[in-house]
């Protein structure tokens, strides 16, 4: 495979900026401007093409709001004709501490509103999902805040470790696979 999607989920607008939520967006921006990109207005997302060592990326932000992922998702993978394995969606999970990251080549929604629309809009579960842990510390009736919320300063250095390991799992999945890149990234412990 020569020609990967890198999907950062989030949500447009100021108010949203730097939010847990928006971890995918943070994730994909690093990346892109690590391989000296830059993101432009397109078609349902920001959109930013990279070469790097041969192989194409064509990194997206949904401009839709999370709940309609999948139409980006679903229009940038069919028009720039990458297969479903050859995509992979960053996306912030309530369910792995901050200390974990986890990669699957598969896998449910597990609640998230984003990767529900995206599953359904392609019909199926089977496409490439990096999880940035967030952990669930807030109080009950209260996950919204905290989703939506900033990172505490005592989150900060951890966050931006993790959002650099991303970076490099984004360039492993891409050049030595989804189960060699998933063995690294999931027995990680980030403190």
């Amino acid at each position: 495979m020569n020609k990967f999607l890198i999907v950062g989920l989030g949500n447009i607008g100021d108010e949203y900026r730097h939010t847990r939520h928006n971890i995918g967006f943070d994730v994909i921006s690093a990346f892109v401007l690590k391989h000296g990109g830059f993101f432009k207005p397109d078609r349902l997302a920001d959109m930013a093409e990279l070469k790097w060592k041969g192989k194409t990326f064509i990194c997206i932000k949904p401009t839709t709001y999370m709940n309609l992922s999948g139409k980006a998702f679903k229009y940038w993978m069919d028009k720039e004709k990458i297969e479903m394995a050859a995509t992979l969606t960053i996306v912030d999970e309530l369910a792995l501490p901050l200390s974990k990251v986890r990669l699957r080549g598969s896998g449910s929604d597990g609640g998230h509103n984003g990767l529900r629309d995206i599953q359904l809009t392609l019909g199926t579960d089977q496409y490439p999902k990096l999880r940035f842990g967030i952990g669930n510390h807030f109080p009950k009736g209260r996950q919204v805040d905290f989703v939506l919320g900033r990172w505490t300063p005592e989150e900060i250095p951890i966050v931006q470790q993790k959002i650099e390991k991303c970076v490099e799992i984004i360039e492993s999945f891409a050049t030595t696979g989804i189960e060699r890149t998933m063995n690294m990234a999931n027995s990680l412990n980030f403190e």
